[in-house]
């Protein structure tokens, strides 16, 4: 089972998604065909923050799993282990599980979900149902409504937005967001995510040079 605690602050949005400049890149790219699902995605985050956060982790997640077909990154990108960009995944139109996370994760802050509310959480998950010793690397999203509460998780496997009690095939190992990194039980490392962790500093650096601007990298 999934559990932490969170510390709870008002602080403002680490990051504003220019869409403009997400269709100049997409442009640029040879993905002008690809607009549609960008004008899809700004049209979803402008018109779900006025929804209980309950709801638009739904909606976000509805959201990503209606576009975005899963897909290897060996066989998306001839890596083994590459972290795209929303826009690169959306206009792709495929993605693992790291791909489906980080987007959900970026929707939810655009629209103001508290940072401290989220965490991407590395994990192994288990193949095979409950008696299956057999488990692989896997990533999703967590939401907490306040710092002891039961997390929420979004993931790629499922369209559902389960509570971590009912996902007993995910063994977190290590967690993160924009702020924070946790490795082991609930004390924040020191060191940044992005110092730590080389896909997530080489993902925010794709991201800001496409329109999806974070401060404070």
């Amino acid at each position: 089972m999934l559990s932490s605690v969170l510390t709870l602050a008002e602080k403002s949005a680490p990051l504003n998604i220019d869409f403009a400049a997400l269709k100049a890149t997409a442009l640029k790219q040879d993905m002008a065909g690809s607009s549609s699902v960008i004008d899809k995605w700004q049209s979803l985050l402008e018109r779900i923050p006025s929804l209980p956060e309950k709801e638009q982790l739904i909606e976000v997640n509805h959201f990503f799993h209606r576009h975005v077909n899963y897909h290897d990154d060996i066989n998306v990108w001839e890596e083994s282990d590459y972290w795209a960009t929303p826009l690169q995944t959306l206009t792709r139109g495929q993605g693992d599980c790291e791909d489906y996370s980080i987007g959900k994760y970026v929707s939810l802050l655009q629209i103001g979900v508290p940072n401290e509310r989220l965490r991407l959480i590395y994990v192994r998950a288990r193949i095979g149902g409950p008696s299956s010793n057999v488990s692989r690397p896997h990533m999703v999203l967590a939401y907490y409504e306040s710092p002891d509460d039961e997390p929420l998780i979004l993931d790629s496997l499922t369209r559902d937005v389960l509570p971590a009690s009912e996902r007993t095939d995910l063994f977190p190992v290590f967690s993160f967001n924009s702020e924070s990194l946790w490795v082991g039980g609930n004390r924040a490392s020191s060191t940044s995510p992005t110092q730590r962790l080389s896909h997530w500093r080489k993902v925010i650096e794709r991201m800001d040079g496409e329109g999806i601007q974070w401060k404070n990298h």
